[in-house]
């Protein structure tokens, strides 16, 4: 990281313009040399941490992360950074939300030189205001802060914490809330729900709610799975976890509309969990219907000892 260092000031100080073969090419080797982990760890490596906060209609993206001929918010995102920039991006995100999952409150970061292609510190008010500008309107970015140190969007957070919306009973959806609330045709009597949940509260292996052939331990802590009736008599569910493995808050949740509907027992759920079985895909609800509402941090003086505390247990558990 010295070595970048010394790199980024020598082109900085160098004849050649931006545009140029040789920024291109030091510009990429640079990005390679840098580990996502890393750079805010130590001030001397030449490089910026800057968290990111912004939210996003999912209903036409394949989900958060990169994929071949598919429209991602990462992809967007990264080509916007990097066109503002002009350095090659590559964003951390708390959240990878699957297709057609919403976010009223993610975040990710990303690194940057200490200073722009002209010399200058960086404007991180001026690089929201740009985004803004070139992201479409189902990207919205509220702030770009410079992040404090030992900041990892991913690995720093405590939990996260999504809504699921679900208008039962075939009632009528208002054009308005269409996009982030499912249907449902039968009726869902939430206080089975209640019963069905509550032994799968706390610290558990949720593999029979995670999609198969999902990378990483399935073993989460279950914070919270509160479910009620709102003032419109759709049926809305907070979910908060530590972590969530691929597609668990939506097999949850379609896992306890079964329940919620009669088809099975309460205690169905709790069999699930104990066996592992993995829940049917017919029972995975539809993305329409989750919304990322929030990630907690600890305070910046916990940060450090957060990242190292979830990597540590991530490298014991997998």
């Amino acid at each position: 990281m010295v070595l970048a260092r010394a790199i980024t000031r020598r082109w900085q100080l160098s004849k050649f313009s931006p545009s140029s073969k040789f920024f291109e090419v030091i510009s990429d080797l640079l990005r390679t040399k840098i580990d996502m982990n890393e750079p805010t760890l130590h001030p001397e490596s030449g490089f910026i941490r800057f968290r990111m906060d912004f939210s996003y209609d999912g209903s036409f993206f394949a989900g958060w992360a990169k994929q071949l001929d598919q429209r991602t918010i990462q992809e967007e995102s990264e080509a916007a950074l990097k066109a503002i920039t002009r350095f090659p991006v590559r964003t951390q995100v708390a959240g990878r939300t699957d297709a057609g999952v919403h976010a009223s409150a993610q975040v990710a970061h990303f690194d940057l030189p200490e200073l722009d292609t002209q010399l200058k510190p960086w404007d991180e008010h001026d690089l929201a205001y740009k985004m803004n500008r070139m992201l479409s309107e189902d990207i919205r970015v509220h702030s770009i802060i410079r992040a404090p140190k030992y900041f990892h969007a991913r690995f720093s957070a405590l939990s996260r914490e999504y809504f699921y919306k679900i208008a039962d009973a075939n009632q009528v959806i208002p054009p308005l809330q269409r996009y982030d609330t499912v249907s449902w045709y039968r009726p869902i009597d939430i206080d089975l729900i209640k019963s069905a949940i509550k032994p799968l509260l706390g610290h558990h292996d949720f593999a029979a709610f995670c999609k198969k052939g999902s990378k990483g331990t399935s073993i989460r802590t279950l914070e919270q799975f509160k479910i009620y009736r709102e003032a419109n008599n759709f049926i809305s569910i907070h979910v908060i976890a530590d972590a969530f493995c691929y597609s668990m808050v939506r097999n949850l949740v379609g896992a306890a509309v079964c329940v919620g509907e009669g088809r099975y027992e309460p205690e169905w759920m709790k069999a699930l969990l104990d066996q592992k079985e993995r829940v049917g895909e017919s029972l995975v609800f539809p993305g329409t219907g989750l919304t990322l509402i929030r990630v907690n941090y600890p305070e910046d003086s916990m940060l450090q000892e957060r990242m190292e505390y979830t990597l540590r247990r991530r490298d014991q558990i997998e």
